[in-house]
């Protein structure tokens, strides 16, 4: 029998699903899909009569709860507030499609004469004609005594556990029980039972609601984790300590180039510069975190699926990097046109300001690669790959050691070219990385294998995108590639 402590112990894994299930954690709404789809799938089967049809009133019933999970107030009563959901949807589902379940089956009568639906592959597929005699079978007997009956024959599980999943007496259930199955007839028990252990939910089932959630609730809802679920205010820290990553970056790498090129031989140069420098900044943000959250927006008010999501938003990254990919190139030629031109007319480009001190030119390095590097040191944190976090750690500091031999005592022209040379090959670097572990990383935030990452997001559009996107700058590097005669 099952303790009252054990009782409490489940309620306080629920309570911890439902926590990280809000902080964004896909895999912890899959196992509450995986405990509660055997209960939710037969409530659902006992109101509409239909094994497809309660599936998909099971699915869109966790779909909902996932949008809404946040309005939970009381987390340990997840599977009370599940129950209220699924019966909601049958009952919407039976007065949407204008009939009632007992008109769902054909008549046994008519079950040898129909033809019979193709054995799918797997083992739960139960045919057509199967069907329509279980629901025969089942449709005499009242809702109170079906439940129990149907939840008793999927789960293998005892007495006990049927009670605590319903919230009824143990003895009420054994009433119940009892009573159904005198209600059976006789010839059609043994079959009914066999046939609804082939019919409960599997694997397949948690993986497809996986898929269909939309990008609404889950991480978006985290803002009101906090009504009831434990452990959400150390959540809420460790989530905005790793929003900093980003805006640590890009701090760094402001700094780095008003360092660098906020020099210059008279007080309206320096300003020039500097008014280039954040017009350059203010567009480069606008243009990534504005369109960001346009693309999410989107999302959310067309209820997107994760696949849907996920390919919108890798063409906008896709999109970003061509435009920035296609600014640097145009900086590079730029400044080379303006050293060819002071070859050719001896005389300086630009005025040179004197060269960076040693210290605040390694400074300015790192700054750049941090720019750079942090977008895919905070991915690899937050799917707990600290290894693979601390190696771009390792590299970003090596590339700024090289970068910082490569460029010292660089002025003018000389230096713009070297500082563009470090942000291209820094990129690529980061792309590189990004294309090698993003299944590992995707398929932590999910919480799935790399096998079944696959299934659930169009990943192989990330490496596609990157190719085409290296094609890109080689195409431009080629069409503005200087003429010999102009050398």
């Amino acid at each position: 029998m099952m303790t009252t402590e054990a009782m409490q112990t489940a309620e306080r894994n629920d309570a911890d699903l439902v926590a990280d299930s809000l902080g964004g954690r896909r895999d912890a709404f899959r196992q509450i899909v995986e405990r509660y789809q055997t209960l939710v799938c037969s409530l659902a089967y006992s109101a509409t009569g239909n094994v497809s049809q309660s599936e998909d009133v099971a699915q869109e019933t966790f779909i909902s709860a996932w949008k809404d999970l946040r309005l939970l107030r009381q987390p340990d009563k997840l599977r009370a507030w599940l129950c209220g959901i699924v019966r909601n949807q049958a009952h919407r589902s039976r007065r949407e499609a204008g009939r009632e379940p007992v008109r769902n089956a054909a008549p046994l009568e008519d079950a040898d004469e129909s033809p019979a639906a193709e054995a799918l592959p797997s083992e739960q597929a139960v045919s057509r004609e199967e069907e329509a005699i279980l629901w025969r079978s089942l449709e005499r007997i009242p809702e109170n005594y079906r439940e129990p009956l149907i939840l008793f024959y999927r789960e293998h599980r005892s007495i006990e556990h049927v009670a605590v999943e319903l919230e009824l007496s143990e003895d009420v259930v054994k009433q119940r029980l009892s009573r159904g199955r005198k209600l059976l007839q006789e010839e059609v028990q043994v079959f009914v039972e066999n046939t609804l252990r082939r019919t409960a939910p599997g694997q397949v089932f948690s993986g497809a609601v996986l898929a269909a959630l939309p990008v609404a609730a889950g991480a978006t809802a985290s803002a009101g984790a906090g009504l009831g679920a434990k452990g959400t205010a150390a959540a809420k820290s460790g989530l905005l300590a790793a929003w900093l990553w980003p805006f640590l970056g890009i701090a760094a790498g402001f700094a780095a180039q008003w360092a660098m090129f906020s020099g210059g031989s008279s007080r309206h140069e320096r300003l020039s510069k500097r008014i280039g420098l954040l017009a350059s900044w203010v567009f480069v943000l606008a243009f990534s975190i504005g369109g960001q959250q346009i693309v999410r927006t989107l999302g959310q008010h067309w209820g997107w699926n994760d696949r849907t999501f996920f390919s919108a938003m890798a063409w906008f990254w896709w999109f970003y990097a061509t435009v920035i990919t296609t600014w640097i190139v145009a900086m590079y030629r730029y400044n080379q046109a303006l050293s060819r031109t002071a070859a050719a007319t001896e005389t300086l480009p630009l005025p040179a300001p004197a060269p960076m001190k040693p210290g605040m030119h390694m400074l300015a390095m790192l700054g750049t690669d941090l720019m750079l590097f942090s977008c895919v040191i905070l991915l690899a944190w937050w799917a707990r790959d600290r290894l693979t976090a601390a190696i771009i750690v390792g590299i970003m500091l090596a590339m700024s050691i090289w970068h910082f031999f490569l460029s010292r005592r660089k002025t003018g022209v000389a230096a713009a070219l070297a500082y563009i040379a470090q942000v291209a090959s820094s990129c690529a670097v980061m792309l590189a990385i990004f294309n090698l572990r993003f299944d590992t990383w995707a398929a932590s935030w999910y919480g799935v294998g790399i096998e079944e990452i696959g299934r659930l997001l169009p990943t192989r559009m990330v490496p596609l995108l990157t190719s085409v996107l290296f094609l890109w700058a080689g195409v431009l590097l080629v069409l503005t590639r200087p003429k010999t005669g102009n050398r």
